[in-house]
């Protein structure tokens, strides 16, 4: 999930870099949104392996 984050925010920049502001601004979107789905996985993985004692994979 990390991986496509960083795929889209690459992107962005290039997209932006070329003048493309429709499209950079799309794909930081979509990168900002994966990111924080990533974030929000290992929080509850975390909080899972807390509360359960055990590690989750």
């Amino acid at each position: 999930m990390l991986y496509w984050a960083l795929v889209f925010l690459v992107i962005s920049l290039v997209a932006g870099l070329f003048g493309f502001g429709g499209i950079s601004a799309a794909a930081a979107g979509i990168a900002r949104v994966l990111f924080f789905i990533a974030v929000l996985i290992l929080a509850l993985m975390l909080l899972s392996a807390v509360l359960t004692g055990t590690l989750v994979l």
